[in-house]
């Protein structure tokens, strides 16, 4: 894609601190991080997200998510990682390349977990039931 941002920082055209990249992925520093260290890893291979990229390069990204979040971890002496991931617009991606966020976690950082909320009666079950037939 001639216009994707991750597609230039993959070419050299944009400079990018990697940390890390072999033939299928690479992986950077977010430039505006939630804490330093927070880590992009991407396709090198262009899709727009988790709905397009292919099976094989899903697994790829996820071994090179796996072992830089390690990395990530150890090396800032974080206490732990969130690994997230944004699928479209309303679900808060920005730059339409598939890409995982690793973010470094340190106890007490002020970050707050997502609220929690209980199923009305008979919802779990009718809600199971739909994802199960989009299979």
């Amino acid at each position: 894609m001639p216009d994707c941002i991750f597609c230039k920082i993959v070419k050299g055209e944009i400079p990018s601190f990697k940390v890390y990249e072999d033939a299928d992925t690479l992986a950077f520093l977010d430039i505006n991080p939630i804490h330093p260290g927070h880590t992009l890893v991407i396709p090198k291979e262009h899709a727009e997200n988790i709905f397009e990229i292919s099976s094989e390069n899903w697994a790829k990204v996820q071994e090179t998510v796996r072992k830089v979040a390690g990395a990530v971890e150890k090396s800032l002496g974080a206490d732990g990682v969130n690994m997230l991931m944004n699928n479209r617009e309303h679900a808060g991606q920005i730059v339409d390349h598939a890409h995982v966020h690793l973010i470094p976690r340190f106890k007490g950082d002020g970050l707050n977990k997502w609220p929690h909320k209980e199923y009305k009666k008979g919802e779990a079950t009718a809600i199971a039931e739909k994802i199960t037939a989009a299979l």
